[in-house]
């Protein structure tokens, strides 16, 4: 039975949101068996970006053992990903233990650690080898702390959650969306597509 739930978990990853209360949308599924590892998520605000990619951390450190960064423009946001990632986590049955925890950190006995990051590139620095990395709120952070990220996806193997609500058309995250290449995968959502938000 718990082969069946681990590979229900690895293979469709939407059932980690399902198992912790959540119902995904089309959008959210798709986002989270994709295969591609660099997603620009430009979504309206509580359209679930942060929950699906807190899940997305959640698959990560069950299946592809390593350190998850959450990073944000400000310690409360990256503090506030990490926690909805920890909260998900411990809504599971059957998984690694915690073996330590802090207000900003956890790390599981298969060796995963999440780490919450406030973005600014001295924060950044000194990390290597992430597995995946989630740039929250990304059309507000300094363009110090994406030439600091970059390096880090030199790597195959790392994985770029880049997620925020619109904020203009300037910056990394508006210029990568606009004029970026097909090595980057493109999800918008907007407030009318998402059922939960009234007209």
């Amino acid at each position: 039975m718990n082969l069946a739930r681990d590979l229900r978990r690895a293979l469709t990853p939407a059932s980690i949101m399902l198992e912790a209360g959540f119902t995904p949308d089309t959008w959210q599924t798709d986002l989270m068996v994709s295969e591609h590892p660099r997603h620009l998520l430009c979504c309206s605000r509580q359209s679930g970006k942060s929950t699906t990619t807190a899940a997305l951390a959640v698959q990560t450190m069950l299946f592809n053992p390593g350190l998850v960064l959450a990073v944000a423009p400000s310690e409360r946001q990256s503090k506030e990903l990490f926690l909805k990632a920890k909260d998900i986590y411990l809504k599971l049955d059957n998984v690694p233990s915690i073996i330590q925890e802090s207000t900003k950190s956890m790390e599981l006995d298969n060796g995963s650690r999440l780490i919450a990051l406030p973005g600014t590139e001295q924060n950044i620095r000194g990390f290597s080898a992430p597995k995946l990395v989630l740039l929250d709120e990304d059309s507000r952070v300094e363009d110090a702390l994406i030439t600091a990220v970059m390096p880090m996806l030199a790597v195959s193997q790392v994985d770029l959650e880049a997620l925020t609500t619109p904020y203009g058309r300037r910056g990394w995250f508006y210029e990568t969306r606009e004029h970026g290449g097909p090595e980057w995968s493109r999800t918008m959502v907007k407030a009318d597509a998402c059922d939960r938000i009234p007209a």
